[in-house]
């Protein structure tokens, strides 16, 4: 499991087109996104006493945070994720879901993912009932991804962020959300061991410092 470099920049609309623009001409778009683009619904999971909300606020440097996530609307291809974040550095660890097996867990039928094969699967098993996980919020976005080879770079542009609230019908497309996070763009970069200085050069701007940013945090806030 490698741990990849990881720093989130809030920046203004125009920033975004900027940067959209910059990284247009140094990298090359995600080859899975549609038209550059991904449509990405996510359901987080939590404690009934916020611990990940919390730790996220109190700037807790080790810490992790379980989702379910597909992109583009297709719920024929779900992931469950397993985000582990140790100071400016970051991990995921995935497993694929069915259909019927991200209802179930929606719905709070869990005692099939015990038996099942898949190690993160019962990880998420056993935090369910240690802890009393539970499918918290909903978070939608788009997101605008760019890759450039050397240092395994990944660079993404985050809005249009958007609550579930109180709803957690993660398959239904029909499910209500609302803008949250006053509507703020993302810009993320990822490397492994260095940043090549194109990249660091386009993504560059002097008035945006590096934040902890959680959209996942940004769409609790209007329900505490």
């Amino acid at each position: 499991m490698q741990f990849r470099h990881e720093c989130k920049h809030e920046i203004s609309y125009s920033d975004m087109i900027a940067i959209r623009q910059r990284m247009r001409a140094v990298a090359a778009a995600d080859p899975h996104a549609v038209d550059g683009k991904y449509r990405i619904r996510s359901l987080y999971f939590d404690t009934p006493e916020d611990k990940a909300l919390i730790e996220k606020q109190s700037g807790i440097s080790r810490r992790q945070k379980f989702r379910i996530r597909y992109y583009n609307g297709d719920t024929s291809f779900i992931h469950l994720e397993k985000k582990s974040k140790a100071g400016g550095l970051g991990t995921k660890v995935q497993a694929v879901l069915t259909y019927a097996q991200a209802q179930a867990i929606v719905d709070g039928n869990t005692d099939w993912m015990m038996e099942s094969d898949d190690p993160l699967i019962r990880e998420l098993y056993t935090h369910m009932k240690s802890e009393r996980l539970q499918p918290k919020t909903i978070v939608d976005y788009t997101r605008e991804p760019f890759v450039f080879g050397p240092g395994h770079v990944r660079v993404t542009l985050d809005y249009n962020i958007r609550s579930g609230l109180g709803c957690l019908d993660f398959l239904n497309p029909d499910c209500i959300t609302v803008p949250a996070a006053d509507n703020i763009c993302i810009l993320e970069v990822k490397w492994d061991n260095y940043l090549p200085d194109i990249i660091r050069d386009a993504v560059h701007l002097p008035h945006a410092r590096t934040e902890a940013f959680s959209k996942y945090e940004a769409c609790r806030l209007p329900v505490i």
